[in-house]
């Protein structure tokens, strides 16, 4: 309820600030597990993702957050869960996986941060992870600013990323991390002009 309140309210809010056009809305899948993949250029861009998206999403977020009595209770009522940066979280592995096998949506930065200069940054392999431990489409996510008022922000949806030639090498999650960023990365091409 209050998840889709804040989409709402959050939509609104961010249209008229920063003019949001979505594009490719209807590459994502209306059923079945969805990984969704986005670059990372503001702290805007979980909710940015969040209310441009046809389906509800959870996202990790990092844990310190949680620990914060008011930014905590609302990322738990806003689909998110808690992930440990800087090492291998068993515990966010599983729910990411067991979202996906309910047929959830997961929101995944692959980046781990925001770009500084705002170009796209080599992916964490976690990414790579969850799109082969899963059955997930893997739809990439290109968001174009800047985030400045009354200036137009494009948020890209690609058509899901074909793994299929992919996994007959037997890649490591890495490598399909790198694909991964590789449409993510020919997404903000076509669209940056």
């Amino acid at each position: 309820m209050l998840y889709k309140f804040a989409k709402f309210v959050v939509y609104m809010v961010f249209k008229f600030l920063f003019r949001i056009k979505i594009i490719g809305k209807t590459n994502v899948p209306k059923e079945g597990p969805v990984i969704v993949c986005s670059n990372h250029i503001s702290n805007f861009d979980p909710p940015v993702v969040g209310i441009t998206c046809p389906r509800d999403i959870n996202f990790m977020a990092k844990e310190e957050l949680f620990e914060k009595k008011g930014i905590g209770f609302l990322l738990k009522h806003l689909n998110a869960f808690p992930v440990k940066r800087g090492m291998r979280d068993r515990n966010a592995l599983r729910n990411g996986l067991g979202l996906l096998e309910d047929g959830g949506t997961l929101g995944l930065f692959p980046e781990g941060t925001r770009s500084k200069d705002g170009n796209i940054k080599k992916g964490l392999a976690g990414a790579g992870f969850f799109a082969m431990r899963s059955n997930a489409t893997v739809i990439p996510c290109a968001i174009i600013g800047p985030y400045e008022k009354f200036k137009p922000l494009k948020v890209i949806y690609g058509e899901p990323v074909e793994f299929e030639s992919l996994k007959a090498e037997k890649p490591s999650a890495q490598e399909v991390t790198d694909e991964i960023m590789e449409n993510i990365q020919s997404l903000i091409d076509e669209y940056k002009k």
